[in-house]
């Protein structure tokens, strides 16, 4: 029969292999599927692809996982196929206990979209458990006095099972004087009450043995017997009896050990021996055992281990009481454990992305559920973050939530950020759970390197020798990695006829700008290009500065004399009365540098004179002017060397040689020669004619020489392009006449218009041209020499 009972469990645990799949309800209510207890691990549940409505290889394009409550998962998914499978057997039993029925939930997540899917998954029992007495060997003392038809409860029998498979009924051995009734108590076990039918004589039949099998409902039924011995008692015909039937008592979970949790009281009428009452559990269960004690004197129940209402909600507990004849009465003490919030909420992380890009719109960051083992309100939870972070929190089924990026994150404003999810129950006191999540921000290229100047100005002094430093541009880029890496690049200049990478370059990696070949000042003063800076993000970006280059000007050109002319030809020689007051303008000396700013500056000097201490030069302006009145002593002819020396360190200087010829006066038909004083008046008329063509010749010659230095200078200004029109801009320097005449030989008086260059800031003389004299003569103003900043760089005409 035993083999027959084995073989029929096989062919029942084959039949119940497969699995039951459906959804119990539609929208938002999980899908239930079925699996028989004790089926093997990897068995095929249900098809998810299916069931879900989604192609096979959209599961795993939308990274589908199987998660539940703790982590402990009882399934997992083929991503290949879809199909739902057992990771192990289940034991019914082991994971559910007498809770019917026995359902695991789960949830199925599907990552890119977010959507949940709610499922369960219930273990459906087989009767794979025979009920089993915990005391195969019951004693009773019955009075022979009891009359028919008064009950005795018997110990109960345990079946793990659950349902019909639980026990089902309690027979007993054939006898004369029992029968057994089957009874359900509150929580829905059966236990046996023998029921006398018939009077017992102790003198005709003292003890019986009766089996009492207890069979369950499970196909094939299973049994489990135990062993009745009966004592028929003489009489004692009182039983103690409480004073009540049922207790119910309430005890919080977190009361501590030894708390008194009811005091039970029973009576006998009986005298002597037999009204003497002790107490004990009755038919109690070994967790009874373990968490009460029962003092048997005084009947006080106290707690002998700590409870878990989460664990156990409720104790059921029989106290028998017998007196010294062995009469014995019940009662039932139902202890209702009532819940404290003891238990913190716990937060179960699903989904974690701990990188995020910047500028990314709403992005999920972490997925998570949280839960609460108390009940009611100790057992509800509220979920936050801190208040100063871009991240919210979206509520989902089930207590599941969402963390959310609020807006796009700027990783350049904030790197890292470090939220704590806090999860608290609505308890009293109320506890919390905190975890911490750390969100590291990646750098996107959105920003553009910045230099750390709109423009710069750089001064380099002329002739500077190749490949000089002149200086650096900077720029700096608020991303990170390669998108902040900078490179250095000139850009076309403005000018586009400026040959700009003959001038410059620059270091693509470090912005330090070169010159290439030496620079003249009196070419080029200045200019302006354009750099750039660009990162190697992608793609990449870039900005842009303008740089002004300023020549400086150094000392290399030495003045240049004008006037007196030269040029090796006939020397010139200025006339002089000999009336002439003390002071009288004898010549003017002209000059230029080609140099600007103090390097220009001129100051004039008398080095030489045939006759110390009779002419004078103006240090300032190059007059040469008579010291003191002239006498027929004083020689006719004198030779007068002059020293023109710049500013500029170290000085540069030109010398000029000038001929003063003393006459007695401008209406003289001639002008002798201190040499042929002699024979002027011998000559007559033929010999003035002569003066005359020599001093003309000589006047042409000298206005052809200017001519053509003029024409020199502006040739060579037009191939640098650095010489415009005379103008004279509002601010700076008006344009100032200068005097060069006088009443020496030349044959009238001259003024130089001086055109100043404006804009710059740095007042160059352009250039001079002649001017007729007014009716006075004269111009009063200013000289050349009287203003600093005056740049001698001109060309000039006599007319």
């Amino acid at each position: 029969m035993e083999a027959s009972r084995k073989r029929f469990r096989r062919q029942r645990q084959v039949l119940f292999f497969f699995l039951f799949l459906g959804l119990s309800l539609v929208g938002a209510e999980p899908r239930r599927y079925s699996v028989v207890e004790e089926t093997e691990g990897n068995s095929f549940v249900t098809n998810l692809s299916k069931d879900l409505g989604l192609g096979q290889k959209e599961l795993s394009r939308r990274g589908a996982r199987v998660i539940s409550k703790g982590n402990k998962l009882h399934l997992h998914l083929d991503q290949t196929t879809g199909d739902l499978l057992l990771n192990e057997k289940l034991d019914r039993e082991e994971l559910c206990g007498h809770t019917e029925p026995c359902v695991l939930r789960f949830q199925v997540l599907l990552a890119n979209p977010l959507e949940f899917f709610q499922a369960e998954l219930q273990v459906i029992d087989i009767n794979d458990h025979a009920p089993v007495f915990v005391e195969s060997d019951m004693a009773l003392k019955i009075s022979e006095s009891s009359p028919p038809g008064t009950a005795f409860p018997l110990k109960n029998a345990q079946d793990l099972d659950v349902g019909r498979n639980n026990i089902k009924n309690y027979i007993l051995s054939p006898n004369s004087y029992f029968r057994v009734l089957t009874l359900e108590r509150s929580d829905g076990r059966k236990y046996p009450q023998l029921v006398l039918d018939k009077a017992l004589d102790r003198e005709e039949e003292p003890e019986l043995e009766l089996t009492l099998t207890a069979l369950d409902g499970g196909s094939p039924p299973q049994s489990g017997t135990a062993q009745v011995y009966i004592e028929v008692m003489d009489i004692n015909d009182n039983a103690p009896e409480f004073e009540h039937p049922f207790y119910r008592v309430q005890i919080p979970e977190d009361s501590p050990i030894g708390f008194l949790i009811v005091k039970v009281s029973a009576t006998d009428v009986d005298i002597g021996v037999n009204g003497e009452i002790s107490y004990s559990f009755f038919q109690a269960s070994e967790e009874i055992r373990k968490t009460f004690e029962l003092n048997p004197v005084t009947g006080d129940i106290r707690l002998k281990k700590q409870l878990d209402f989460e664990a156990i909600q409720s104790y059921e507990i029989n106290i028998e009481a017998k007196d010294a004849g062995n009469l014995s009465g019940k009662c039932t003490v139902l202890t209702e454990v009532v819940d404290v919030n003891d238990n913190a909420p716990e937060l179960t992380m699903s989904a974690l992305t701990r990188q995020i890009p910047e500028n990314s719109p709403e992005t999920v960051v972490a997925v998570f559920s949280v839960s609460d083992l108390d009940s009611e309100e100790n057992g509800k939870i509220s979920c936050s973050i801190q208040d100063d972070l871009p991240f919210f929190l979206k509520s989902s089924l089930e207590n599941f939530y969402t963390l959310v990026t609020e807006t796009p994150l700027d990783r350049e404003t904030t790197a890292e950020y470090n939220i704590t999810i806090t999860i608290t129950d609505m308890g009293t006191p109320r506890l919390k759970t905190q975890h911490n999540i750390t969100v590291l921000v990646s750098d996107v290229n959105d920003n553009a390197p910045a230099f750390t100047q709109t423009s710069y100005t750089l001064f380099i002094r002329e002739n500077n020798s190749p490949a000089l430093h002149m200086g650096s541009v900077s720029a700096t880029d608020t991303d990170a990695g390669a998108n902040a890496q900078v490179t250095y690049s000139l850009l076309q200049p403005q000018d586009p006829s400026l040959p700009l990478h003959s001038l410059v370059s620059i270091n693509a990696d470090n912005g330090h700008l070169f010159a290439l070949r030496a620079l003249d000042f009196e070419a080029l003063q200045a200019f302006e290009f354009l750099v750039g800076a660009t990162d190697r993000g992608a793609p990449a970006l870039s900005s842009q500065a303008l740089v002004r280059v300023q020549v400086l000007d150094a000392n290399d050109n030495a003045p240049f004399v004008l006037y007196p002319l030269q040029n090796g030809s006939a020397p010139c020689t200025e006339l002089v009365p000999r009336a002439a007051e003390p002071g009288y303008l004898v010549s003017k000396v002209v000059a230029v540098d080609g140099d600007s700013g103090q390097n220009a500056w001129l100051s004039y000097q008398l080095l030489k004179a045939t006759e110390p201490g009779l002419f004078g030069v103006w240090a300032h302006n190059g007059e040469v002017r008579t010291a003191r009145l002239l006498s027929e002593r004083d020689a006719a002819k004198h030779r007068l060397l002059l020293l023109v020396k710049d500013n500029g360190e170290p000085p540069l200087s030109a010398s000029v040689t000038l001929h003063v010829l003393l006459v007695d006066g401008f209406s003289q038909a001639y002008l002798p020669l201190p040499e042929a004083a002699a024979g002027a008046a011998a000559q007559g008329d033929p010999l003035t004619v002569y003066l005359v063509i020599a001093l003309a010749s000589v006047s042409s010659l000298f206005l052809f020489s200017v001519l053509a230095f003029i024409a020199v200078r502006l040739c060579r200004r037009g191939r640098v392009g650095l010489v415009g029109g005379c103008s004279v801009p509002e601010g700076h320097f008006p344009g100032h006449l200068v005097d060069v005449s006088g009443t020496g030989t030349l044959s009238q008086s001259y003024q130089y218009e001086v055109c100043v260059k404006g804009g710059s800031g740095t007042s160059e003389f352009k250039f001079l041209k002649p001017m007729l004299p007014s009716s006075q003569g004269h111009y009063p103003g200013p000289e050349i020499e009287d203003n600093p900043n005056f740049r001698n760089d001109f060309n000039f005409s006599i007319q």
